[in-house]
């Protein structure tokens, strides 16, 4: 192991996002968003800050190395997600002649789960960290979550752009159900697909480090 290169055996998962943690939240999910979330939310000086004062931050599950948050993942409980915000909230962010386009596109990305199925709206982790377990931590905690709250699956989606999260995604025993071709969106949002993935509660997959 490289001098520089975090010990990923150190990293600890938990419940939550850690009060004061909201920016970085922020900087990690925009990081890993912004290719799906710019159109309605750019410029970037704009929507971290944005994102960080409308997180819901017991709808998070966090990675942790050396007390810095390094990864999350979000989803939908009750009503609310890990991302939040009102078309109220955006207009004023953004102001009434720029911001009612952007509701509109944000409106785009919104599901709703059926029944017994909980929405896992995204997983999020740092850069130097990618590809070395992080994100298998958080669907695992996820699932567990899943499980204690008796849903039967967890459910969500993934864009065409984005395949190295499909393929987590697949490795931690999801299968795809459906997918949904938006060639209208491409030119817009810069994906023309999107596919939805489920994963039974209660099953496993074997564990990639």
């Amino acid at each position: 192991m490289g001098q520089d290169t975090p010990d990923t055996r150190a990293v600890t998962v938990r419940r939550g996002l850690p009060a004061g943690t909201e920016r970085r939240a922020a900087e990690l999910y925009w990081d890993a968003f912004s290719r799906k979330l710019g159109p309605a939310l750019n410029p970037p000086d704009k929507a971290v800050p944005f994102i960080a004062a409308h997180l819901n931050a017991d709808r998070a599950v966090c990675a942790l190395l050396d007390g810095r948050l390094v990864g999350l993942a979000g989803y939908r409980l009750g009503g609310r997600g890990l991302t939040g915000g009102t078309a109220g909230s955006v207009l004023r962010a953004y102001g009434h002649l720029r911001g009612l386009h952007r509701v509109l596109l944000l409106t785009l990305f919104e599901r709703r789960p059926g029944g017994g199925q909980l929405l896992m709206d995204g997983i999020a982790v740092g850069p130097d960290l990618r590809g070395r377990g992080v994100g298998s931590l958080l669907i695992e905690e996820v699932v567990a979550l899943a499980a204690e709250q008796g849903f039967r699956e967890i459910t969500l989606d993934v864009i065409d752009t984005n395949p190295r999260a499909r393929a987590l995604y697949e490795r931690r025993g999801f299968t795809a159900v459906r997918t949904q071709e938006t060639p209208y969106l491409r030119r817009l949002l810069g994906f023309g697909a999107v596919t939805a993935m489920r994963r039974p509660v209660g099953t496993g997959a074997e564990a990639v480090r």
